[in-house]
C-alpha cells in the first residue's frame, strides 16, 4: 500500500504495519546483482485480509452465541455448560492474536518510528478490550469478547474492501512494467553462409544497434527506428491516442507499442533506463513520492487526530469510572472512542485521489512529475505557449506561390538540398505533381540563397529583402514563394478551450513581429511576445507574474528550461529536450496543446475530490466521537465498539469509492 517505503532489512511497513517484501535481484551483464523492478504491493495482498476475515468470523460466531445478544434480540440462549466462559476466552484469544496480529505488529512499527497512527489506535482498542475480558473471566465480571471479536472481524473486512479499492486505483501505472515483451527476435548475419537468420533473445540482452524483427501483432521490444517495412502501430498506451499510427522507414517507434498487420525491421536506439517507458515509470515514481499541500495537511491532521483520540479515550474512561459506571461499560466506551477516531479515512482521503488523478493523466497522454504542479494548474490565470514546436509543428510549408512555374523551378534548384525551407518547396511541388527539372552547376549563395542552371537557364532562389522567397531566371524576378512554420490544426481548439475556461492565452517566439502577429490572430491568442531571445523568455514570465497572474509556461527546447522553472506551472512537450522535461512539473507525451485544458480540468476535479474526502473523513469524526464517548446515553443513544468499527470502516470505504468516482469523469 506504500511503495515509497524501502528498508535495508526485513520488517514491517511503518505506514500500514504489513510485512515488507524482499526485493528480488537479477544478474546483470557485468555479473553484478541488479535490483529488479517489482510491485511492492505484492505482499500486502487482499487475500491475506480476506482469509483472516473469514477465519476470525468463524471464531466469532460461537462467541456471539454465548453472549447476551441472542437473548436480547431473539429471546434465545445457547446451552450453558460448566466452563463455557473459558471457551469464549479461547476463541477470543484466537481472534485477538490471529486476526488482530496485523494491527498489533503495525502499532509496534508505528511506535518504533515515533509515528503513532491508525494501527496504534486499533491496537490500543483491541488490547484494552482483550485485557479487560481476560481479567473479567477470572473475577466474574462482564467480559467484552463479542465486542472484541466483531471489532477485529469488521476491521479486517474494512481493510479488505479498502485494499480492493486502492489496488483498482493504482493499477494503470503498474501495468507499464508489463508492456515490454519478454523476448525479441534479433536479425543476425551468418558469415559462413552469407545470409541472415533470426535469433530469439531476452529483451534485457538487446544492444543499441541491434536489428529486430517485429511480426504482425507483436510488441516493439525497444525504442528504435524503422529500417524496413510499413505498419500501423497502436500507441495508445503511451500517447492516450486510440487512432493507429502509420510507421514507415525512418520513423521512430516506442517500446511496448503494439504492431499491426505489417512486419517491421527496427534498429534499436535506446535500451534499459534510456527508453521512453523507463522514463515514464521513473516519473511515476517521482510523482508517487511527491506530495501535494493538501496531502501534507491531511498527514498532519491524521497525527493530531491520533493524539486527540488517545487523550479523549483516557478522559472518557476516567469520567465513566468516576461516575460509578461498571468497568466493562467504561472500557467499552474507551474502545469505541479509539476505534471511531482512527484516522484511516483521513490518511486515505488525499493520497488515493492523487494516485487516481496521476493514472488518469497518464492514460490521457500527459505525465504528472510533481503533484504540486497538478495542484497549481487549477489556479492558472494565463497560459504562455512557446510558438515553435508547440503551437506550430516546427517545420516549414508553402503557404503561397505566384504560379506553378515559379514553384517548379524553385523545386528543381532545391531538390537535393536538406534545408527545411528547400524541403518544403520540393514537397509542395510534388504534391502539385509538377515535373522537376535537372539542376546543374549548383551553387550556394551564403546568407542569401542558392542558384543552378535549369534547362539552360540560370535560376536563383533565395531572399532579397522581406520574408518571401524570390525566384529569378537569368537575373529577372518571375515570382515569389511564401513559406511559414505550419500551425498545428489542434492549436486553435486548445486556445478556444482555454478561453472557455476563462484563461488568457499568450504566445512567445523569437520570430519577427509580422509572423507572430499572423499566428496570434489566426489562433485568437490574446497577447504575444515577438523577437524574444532565448535568455529573455524567463523575464517575460516574470513580467506576467508581476501583474499578479499565475503563469503556466508550455515549451519544448533547451532555451525554454529557465522559463519553465520560473513559471508557476511548467509543462514540457514530451518530444522536447531533457533539459525542458527536467524543468517541468508536467510532461506532454503527445505534442498536443489540447492537453493543456485537460490538465487544468483534471486539477480542478482532483482538488474538488480531495476537499470532499477531507470533509467526510473529518466530519464523521466530529459527529461520531461524542456518541462513542456516551454523551447521549441518557437518551438511549450509545455507540458500541462493533458499530464504531462499522462506521470507521464504512467511512474509509466511502472515501475510497468517492475517489474512484473521479475515474468516471471526462477530461
Amino acid at each position: 500500500m506504500h511503495p515509497e517505503v524501502q528498508r535495508e532489512a526485513p520488517g514491517m511497513c511503518p505506514e500500514c504495519g504489513m510485512a515488507l517484501i524482499p526485493s528480488p535481484e537479477k544478474t546483470g551483464h557485468n555479473g553484478h546483482a541488479e535490483k529488479k523492478e517489482l510491485n511492492k504491493h505484492a505482499g500486502h495482498s487482499t487475500e491475506m485480509f480476506l482469509r483472516k476475515f473469514w477465519v476470525s468470523l468463524a471464531a466469532t460466531i460461537p462467541i456471539l452465541a454465548y453472549s447476551e445478544l441472542p437473548d436480547l434480540f431473539f429471546g434465545w440462549q445457547a446451552p450453558q455448560f460448566l466452563g463455557y466462559q473459558y471457551m469464549m476466552l479461547a476463541f477470543g484469544s484466537f481472534v485477538f492474536f490471529y486476526g488482530g496480529s496485523v494491527f498489533l505488529r503495525g502499532a509496534f512499527r508505528e511506535l518504533r518510528v515515533k509515528l503513532p497512527g491508525m494501527m496504534t489506535l486499533i491496537a490500543l482498542a483491541v488490547t484494552a478490550a482483550y485485557l479487560w475480558s481476560v481479567y473479567a473471566v477470572f473475577v466474574a465480571e462482564h467480559p467484552l469478547f463479542w465486542e472484541l471479536g466483531t471489532l477485529i472481524t469488521i476491521m479486517l473486512l474494512g481493510h479488505w474492501l479498502e485494499m480492493k479499492a486502492v489496488q483498482g486505483a493504482r493499477g494503470a501505472l503498474q501495468e507499464l512494467a508489463k508492456l515490454l515483451p519478454d523476448t525479441a527476435e534479433v536479425i543476425q548475419k551468418d558469415k559462413s553462409k552469407s545470409k541472415t537468420e533470426t535469433k530469439i533473445v531476452p529483451v534485457a540482452e538487446l544492444q543499441v544497434g541491434d536489428i529486430v524483427l517485429v511480426k504482425p501483432g507483436g510488441k516493439i521490444p525497444a525504442d528504435g527506428r524503422v529500417l524496413e517495412g510499413q505498419s500501423d502501430l497502436n500507441e495508445s498506451i503511451v500517447t492516450g491516442e486510440s487512432r493507429l499510427v502509420l510507421k514507415k522507414p525512418g520513423d521512430e517507434v516506442i517500446a511496448g507499442t503494439v504492431n499491426g498487420d505489417g512486419s517491421l525491421k527496427v534498429e534499436v536506439a535506446k535500451i534499459g533506463e534510456d527508453t521512453f517507458l523507463a522514463g515514464v515509470m521513473r516519473l511515476a515514481r517521482e510523482a508517487a513520492a511527491s506530495k501535494s499541500r493538501l496531502q501534507l495537511l491531511s498527514d498532519r491532521a491524521a497525527l493530531y487526530l491520533t493524539v486527540i483520540a488517545v487523550v479523549a479515550g483516557i478522559i472518557t474512561l476516567a469520567a465513566w469510572l468516576a461516575t460509578g459506571a461498571e468497568t466493562a461499560f467504561a472500557v467499552a466506551r474507551l474502545v469505541a472512542v479509539l476505534v471511531i477516531a482512527c484516522p484511516h479515512a483521513l490518511g486515505l482521503a488525499v493520497p488515493l485521489v492523487a494516485s487516481i488523478s496521476t493514472n488518469m493523466a497518464a492514460s490521457s497522454g500527459f505525465l504528472v512529475k510533481q503533484r504540486l504542479a497538478l495542484e497549481a494548474a487549477r489556479k492558472v490565470d494565463i497560459v504562455l505557449f512557446d510558438k515553435t514546436g508547440t503551437l506550430t509543428k516546427g517545420e516549414f510549408s508553402v503557404v503561397g506561390v505566384s504560379d506553378s512555374e515559379t514553384l517548379r523551378l524553385a523545386a528543381s534548384v532545391n531538390v537535393y538540398s536538406e534545408h527545411p525551407i528547400a524541403s518544403a518547396v520540393v514537397r509542395k511541388a510534388r504534391e502539385e505533381n509538377l515535373q522537376v527539372g535537372k539542376a546543374v552547376e549548383f551553387q550556394r549563395v551564403p546568407g542569401v540563397g542558392v542558384k543552378a542552371k535549369i534547362e539552360g537557364k540560370e535560376v536563383f532562389v533565395g531572399h532579397k529583402g522581406g520574408n518571401d522567397i524570390v525566384v529569378e531566371v537569368d537575373g529577372k524576378a518571375i515570382g515569389a514563394i511564401s513559406v511559414a512554420d505550419t500551425v498545428r490544426p489542434e492549436s486553435k481548439e486548445a486556445v478556444d478551450a482555454l478561453h472557455e475556461q476563462g484563461i488568457t492565452v499568450a504566445m512567445i517566439t523569437g520570430d519577427a513581429e509580422k509572423v507572430a502577429k499572423e499566428v496570434a490572430e489566426y489562433l485568437g491568442i490574446d497577447e504575444y511576445f515577438a523577437r524574444v531571445l532565448p535568455g529573455q523568455k524567463a523575464e517575460k514570465v516574470k513580467e506576467l507574474q508581476s501583474r499578479g497572474l499565475k503563469v503556466a509556461m508550455v515549451g519544448d527546447g533547451v532555451n525554454d528550461a529557465p522559463a519553465l522553472s520560473q513559471a508557476d506551472l511548467g509543462v514540457a512537450i514530451g518530444a522536447g529536450t531533457n533539459a525542458a522535461i527536467e524543468s517541468a512539473g508536467i510532461i506532454l507525451v503527445k505534442n498536443d496543446p489540447r492537453d493543456i485544458p485537460k490538465i487544468i480540468r483534471l486539477s480542478q476535479m482532483t482538488f474538488a475530490k480531495m476537499i470532499q474526502n477531507l470533509f467526510w473523513a473529518t466530519g464523521y469524526n466530529i459527529v461520531a466521537l461524542p456518541l462513542a464517548a456516551g454523551v447521549l446515553i441518557t437518551r438511549g443513544i450509545v455507540l458500541e465498539p462493533a458499530l464504531a468499527a462499522v462506521l470507521m470502516s464504512a467511512s474509509t470505504v466511502i472515501v475510497a469509492v468517492n475517489a474512484l468516482l473521479l475515474r468516471r469523469e471526462k477530461l
